[in-house]
This record gives C-alpha cells, sequence and structure tokens, in this order.
C-alpha cells in the first residue's frame, strides 16, 4: 500500500486543469467524500453527496452492481457537474451514480486514482493509503 499525503495531493490538485463551467460538484460517498470536497472548494463551488455501495473495505465487490443507499441530491440550476469518486477500478460506482442522476445535466468525470484519463494518480500502482483514512495501527499522515 502506497501512503499518500495531503501535501502530494493537494499539489496535484493545483496542477490539475479542471473543465470550465462546472456548476458544482457531486461526491459518490463514502470514498469520495473528502475527494470532492477538495475539488469543490479548490474550483469554489457548491458541494452535493450520494451515497452507493459497491466494495467493502478490503476493495472486494460485495454486491452484484452498486446499491443507492441515499436520495438523489437536488441539483437545483446546476447544469455542468463534477461526479467524484476517490478510485475508479471497474467503473461500476460511478456509472451507476451517473445514471441516477437527470440525464440533462452534463456530468464530468473525476476521480482521485485510477488508470483512466480523468484520474488525478495514474502512476501509482496497487492501493494506496489516503491520509484521511487511518488503518489500524497507523497515525493520520499531513
Amino acid at each position: 500500500m502506497t501512503p499518500l499525503s495531503f501535501t502530494e495531493i493537494t499539489k496535484r490538485l493545483d496542477g490539475w486543469r479542471f473543465p470550465g463551467g462546472i456548476d458544482g460538484v457531486v461526491g459518490i460517498a463514502t470514498g469520495g467524500v473528502v475527494p470532492a470536497a477538495l475539488v469543490a472548494q479548490k474550483l469554489g463551488v457548491g458541494l452535493k453527496i450520494m451515497a452507493l455501495n459497491y466494495r467493502d473495505e478490503a476493495n472486494t465487490p460485495r454486491f452484484t452492481e452498486p446499491r443507492l443507499l441515499s436520495q438523489v441530491p437536488e441539483l437545483g440550476n446546476w447544469r455542468r457537474i463534477l461526479l467524484v469518486d476517490d478510485v475508479y477500478v471497474s467503473g461500476k460506482s460511478w456509472h451507476a451514480a451517473r445514471a441516477a442522476l437527470p440525464a440533462d445535466v452534463d456530468v464530468l468525470p473525476f476521480v482521485f486514482k485510477g488508470k483512466v484519463e480523468f484520474a488525478l494518480i495514474r502512476d501509482v500502482e496497487g492501493c494506496v493509503q489516503w491520509p484521511w483514512k487511518v488503518e489500524q495501527g497507523l497515525g493520520t499522515r499531513d
């Protein structure tokens, strides 16, 4: 497992070129809450959360398809959003969240880690230790 610090993540965010015209950020809970909050703060836009569950703590699928655990957030006048999650492995959670959002909203993907062009971190192999997730026996990171 590769540890990443807040400092490294925020430096990467500072260098990322986000698309223009983003009205808001929707984070996929639970893993995407902190990434979505960081992105919303960086862009100076609102944040809404929707909860889905697909994988367990060991990153193993626990269901055949992701399950929506919350209501879909009301987007109001948001017409172009970033849909943010922590990782993109199979894409099932992201696509399930997208399918639950209104079809007439322009939904752009952004994840912190994955082997896709819209991932902040593509150069780290295997699992990462996010600084906001404290593993048993480990302390927090900067």
